[in-house]
């Protein structure tokens, strides 16, 4: 398994669109990607507008056809906007 952590930062005031955004293209991973065994947005209690998006795959294989589905670009694309930064990603290797 893979695990990612995503920290995204976000305008404050855009926050509301951006959860808005980022449910939409959850709900289409669950929907679609079996591989994807966790997607979940949490919110930082001590940091406004920090974000994590905490991901599990069965495999690379899943982590990389998650990132190549339309819906996933446009997503980006649409919650832009109310970034206050770029990503920070990070990568992990489950424990078995």
């Amino acid at each position: 398994m893979i695990g990612v952590v995503a920290t995204l930062k976000v305008q404050p005031d855009k926050a509301s669109d951006f959860e808005k955004a980022f449910l939409d293209l959850a709900a289409k991973v669950k929907a679609n990607e079996s591989g994807c065994l966790m997607y979940q947005l949490t919110k930082s209690k001590t940091e406004a507008g920090v974000y994590k998006v905490l991901e599990l795959y069965a495999s690379t294989d899943a982590l990389k056809a998650h990132g190549g589905t339309d819906y996933f670009k446009a997503a980006g694309a649409a919650m832009g906007p109310f970034m206050a930064g770029a990503p920070v990603i990070e990568y992990l290797d489950a424990v078995e």
